[in-house]
């Protein structure tokens, strides 16, 4: 199948991706977007209007709201290994698991990581190959990594 950037419409393969989330998750808003070779979480909740991008991978649990976009490669990683006890090998410690919150009118760049606990406010644009380890405020852009504020959207430029 040709690249999106071509200018094409898929309107079947994208209706049947949509199709196949609606019946894999428990929660999924109205007219989602589900780019091609996703892996999806069975504990992941999709709002209104948003998009998932190509090759993006979802562990754990993960809750996102209405009108998020995502480029492609994007990951959510909400389970970790324990590595606490220096007696144990971490493989044997066992793993936790912190839900991830998304609000609404996010836009996540291409390649950016997302790491469990992390609550991410309203109208925030994470920039590419970011990797989000604490709270983002509503409306920061943040970049780096870790990723940090680099400024408001509504600061005057």
């Amino acid at each position: 199948m040709p690249h999106y950037q071509l200018g094409l419409k898929w309107r079947i393969p994208n209706k049947l991706r949509s199709l196949a989330v609606r019946l894999y998750l428990d929660e999924v808003g109205e007219t989602i977007d589900v780019g091609r070779k996703v892996k999806l979480s069975p504990r992941l909740t999709i709002g209104n209007h948003s998009g998932i991008g190509d090759r993006c991978y979802f562990q754990g649990e993960v809750h996102l709201g209405d009108y998020v976009m995502m480029a492609p490669e994007c990951a959510f990683i909400a389970v970790n290994h324990n590595y606490s006890d220096v007696s144990k090998p971490m493989g044997m410690q066992g793993s936790a698991e912190l839900p991830i919150t998304v609000g609404n009118d996010v836009w996540f760049g291409y390649r950016s990581t997302v790491l469990g606990g992390v609550h991410i406010g309203n109208g925030v644009v994470v920039a590419a190959g970011a990797v989000v380890t604490k709270d983002v405020p509503d409306y920061a852009i943040v970049g780096g990594v870790p990723a940090k504020v680099i400024r408001y959207r509504t600061d005057k430029e």
